[in-house]
């Protein structure tokens, strides 16, 4: 899980990077949880609040 503080240390394309990684890991826990063998059913939503977090860090730094 990524902190607030750290998101925002990061530069625009490192923001985009690290979001780029978390849907591929995003997809792949998902598929995953299609296939019944996912370990932590609770990545899928830190997963998804990170990702919501970098969107958001992005349009502030857009402004």
């Amino acid at each position: 899980m990524l902190k607030l503080s750290e998101v925002r240390n990061l530069s625009k394309q490192e923001l985009k990077d690290k979001m780029v990684s978390l849907k591929k890991s995003l997809y792949d826990i998902r598929s995953q949880g299609a296939t019944g063998r996912i370990e932590k059913p609770s990545r899928i939503k830190e997963t998804r609040r990170d990702i919501a977090r970098i969107l958001t860090v992005l349009q502030e730094k857009e402004k």
